[in-house]
Formats: C-alpha cells, sequence, structure tokens
C-alpha cells in the first residue's frame, strides 16, 4: 500500500513543473521568434528606406517630381508638354511648367546653342523647358528665373563649370524684361562672342565663383 501513496505524492509533486515546463518553453520559443520577426521587418524596412532615400534627388538642387512626356510639332521646333513638369527649387519655391505648354527654346539665345548644345538636349531639357515657360509667363523677375535655371540644370547633373558658364552668358546676352507690363529690352545685346565664352569659362574654372560674383562681372561687361 505505501507504494500507491508514494506514486500518487511523487505524480503529484511532479505533475506541474513537467507540464509547465513545456509551455513555458512553448512561449519563450513564441516570444523568441517575435522578436525576430520584428527585428527582421526592422531591418528590411530601413533598406528599403534607405534604397528610397538614395533614390531621392539631392535637396542640395532641389528636384523635379518625375519624367516629362512631350511631343514635337510638324514645324520641327516647337515642342508640346503632355504632362506637368514640377521642380521645387533648393528654397522650396515651385516651378510649374503645365499640361499643354508650348516650347521652342526661344528664351535662351540661339547664338549659345553652339556652344552648349540644343535647348532640348540631354540634361538641359527640363532646365530649358522651365525656363521657356517662366519666361513666357513673365511672373516673375528675369534675374530669379535665371537662378531657377542654374539651380535646374545642377539638379538634372550639369556641371558646375559648364552650368555657370551657361548662367552667365544668359545673364550677360539673355532677352529680358523690365516688368511684366512692359516688352523686353532692346538695348541689351544677344550676340554672343566666343572669346568671351572661352574667357568667361576659364576664369570660372579658376576661381568657382558664386552666382552673386558671377552677376556682377556680367553686370559690369
Amino acid at each position: 500500500m505505501p507504494a500507491p501513496n508514494s506514486y500518487r505524492c511523487s505524480c503529484g509533486a511532479l505533475s506541474p513543473r513537467f507540464f509547465a515546463a513545456p509551455r513555458q518553453s512553448a512561449a519563450a520559443t513564441a516570444l523568441a521568434v517575435l522578436v525576430a520577426l520584428m527585428l527582421s521587418s526592422c531591418a528590411f524596412g530601413g533598406k528599403k528606406a534607405g534604397r528610397i532615400e538614395r533614390d531621392k534627388p539631392t535637396s542640395t538642387w532641389g528636384y523635379f517630381s518625375g519624367p516629362i512626356e512631350t511631343r514635337w510639332e510638324a514645324d520641327g521646333r516647337t515642342m508640346t508638354l503632355l504632362n506637368e513638369l514640377r521642380y521645387t527649387d533648393p528654397k522650396g519655391v515651385v516651378w510649374i511648367a503645365p499640361a499643354g505648354s508650348t516650347v521652342d527654346g526661344a528664351s535662351l539665345p540661339r547664338a549659345l546653342w553652339s556652344f552648349f548644345g540644343g535647348p532640348f538636349e540631354g540634361k538641359f531639357r527640363n532646365a530649358s523647358v522651365l525656363h521657356d515657360v517662366a519666361y513666357d509667363q513673365k511672373t516673375r523677375p528675369w534675374q530669379q528665373v535665371d537662378r531657377m535655371f542654374y539651380d535646374a540644370m545642377r539638379c538634372s547633373g550639369v556641371g558646375a563649370v559648364q552650368a555657370k558658364t551657361f548662367y552667365y552668358a544668359l545673364y550677360r546676352h539673355g532677352r529680358h524684361w523690365k516688368s511684366q507690363k512692359k516688352p523686353e529690352d532692346q538695348s541689351r545685346t544677344t550676340a554672343v562672342n566666343p572669346a568671351e565664352v572661352d574667357a568667361i569659362q576659364q576664369w570660372i574654372r579658376n576661381n568657382d565663383p558664386t552666382l552673386d560674383q558671377i552677376d556682377e562681372r556680367a553686370a559690369s561687361q
């Protein structure tokens, strides 16, 4: 008879620990899995966020809202925007070329094309489109529009020397206006001397001037 009592006591004493251990082990395992999943999710989220951040245009020169779609017209020189082009400059100012706008590069003196290429070629296109539309609207001072053109060129990947040289030539020879209600300032010459462009490019390459310094030099010529 003692054996059964002993068995029952032993069984009763060991049974809670015997059955609790698996439950505690299962709970610990579930907790470990949950923590691992959370850490894994954070890691993947961090990588994804990193990729998105790298894909965003640098804030130094602002950013574009997306790619532009255009259609060349029958005249071979006019281009129509099929969607809106939006650019936010480094100061947070938003520039918009609405869908349906027609551009032809006329805001950039044709004489400059031989130095820098056509206005709608390669990295110049977005900046040229915005510049054309802003010159047509004349709702902002031309000085601000020309600076936007420089920032938009840099945002599109144009190098500093080339962008600053283009900016100088545009400031010096661009078809500027005095106010929104007045016509272009026809007193400004649009003739471009190749030697002048070469000299300015060399000066920019050697001195890396600010845009204010370029303005001063262009205004003094």
